[in-house]
């Protein structure tokens, strides 16, 4: 089975998901979904990575089609990684059907 679109999972601390999205989008990304959320890692979490663990979260949903994935993927890293006050990581996962959708040209 081929698959053309990934959705691209981004969990950063809460005030981030503009920051999310504008390194998304510099890569091709129209749009996403920001759902709030809590993050719930403890005191030993904190340790291992050497980072303090914000609790108030929000996961941006980014429907991408799986050529720009990886450069996204990369700049959602440097934009709001670990190492950033946003303290995101970012994955993505294979999208098998996709409806709803339209092509930029059909857009126009």
């Amino acid at each position: 089975m081929t698959y053309n679109h990934e959705v691209i999972f981004c969990i950063v601390n809460a005030g981030f998901s503009d920051s999310v999205m504008d390194a998304a989008r510099e890569f091709g990304a129209r749009g996403g979904t920001v759902i709030r959320a809590r993050g719930t890692a403890n005191a030993e979490a904190e340790k291992l990575f050497g980072i303090a663990i914000q609790p108030e979260k929000e996961i941006v949903m980014i429907l991408v089609d799986k050529k720009i994935k990886n450069d996204i993927l990369h700049a959602l890293y440097r934009a709001v990684g670990l190492k950033t006050p946003g303290q995101g990581i970012a994955f993505s996962l294979p999208v098998d059907e996709v409806v709803g959708l339209s092509s930029a040209s059909e857009q126009k």
